[in-house]
């Protein structure tokens, strides 16, 4: 793994991945992968439907989350193709909390425990902090396994999260992360 921060932003990369701020001329691809429910429904902010409006809307608004703190990268793999997204949102709390998101073609290939492992091994460096908070929705035990691999624990505590696709709330178990 490697991590360097170049005049275009912050790139991680990986054997398989390459990790970099997500980018408006992606645009088509976000939408292309995030309009699906199965994946909406297992977030907290990703709506249904997604189209190229909210895609365009979504990378557009990423410039004022960065200068937050926060951080929002696209996986790729190393052609440059859209596989999904991971954020770092600043904002969530005592701990930075992560999320992310694989498009349904690269689900079960482990991009997701890759992309996480990569970016725990620059937090330290990138964000300067040493832990993150992450919950995942009590139906997305494949969520909690990724997690779990990446070396997060459970908290115990289990919260009701809103979920825009499901317009309702879910229940998420907490896990915590600390280097």
């Amino acid at each position: 793994m490697s991590a360097a921060s170049a005049q275009g932003g912050l790139r991680i990369q990986t054997s398989r991945l390459v990790l970099r701020p997500a980018d408006l001329g992606y645009a088509q691809d976000f939408s292309a992968l995030l309009d699906d429910v199965g994946i909406a429904e297992m977030t907290s902010r990703i709506p249904h439907p997604y189209g190229l409006k909210e895609a365009e809307a979504f990378l557009a608004s990423r410039a004022e989350a960065a200068a937050r703190g926060s951080l929002d990268l696209q996986i790729e793999d190393w052609s440059g193709r859209l596989l999904g997204g991971l954020g770092v949102d600043s904002d969530a709390g005592p701990l930075p909390e992560v999320g992310y998101w694989i498009g349904r073609p690269f689900w079960g290939k482990g991009v997701a425990t890759e992309a996480l492992n990569a970016v725990l091994e620059a937090l330290p460096t990138v964000l300067g902090r040493r832990g993150l908070a992450a919950g995942h929705f009590s139906d997305n035990p494949a969520s909690g396994r990724v997690l779990e691999k990446a070396g997060f624990l459970y908290t115990g505590v289990v919260e009701r999260r809103f979920s825009m696709a499901r317009q309702a709330a879910a229940e998420t178990r907490m896990m915590i992360w600390l280097t």
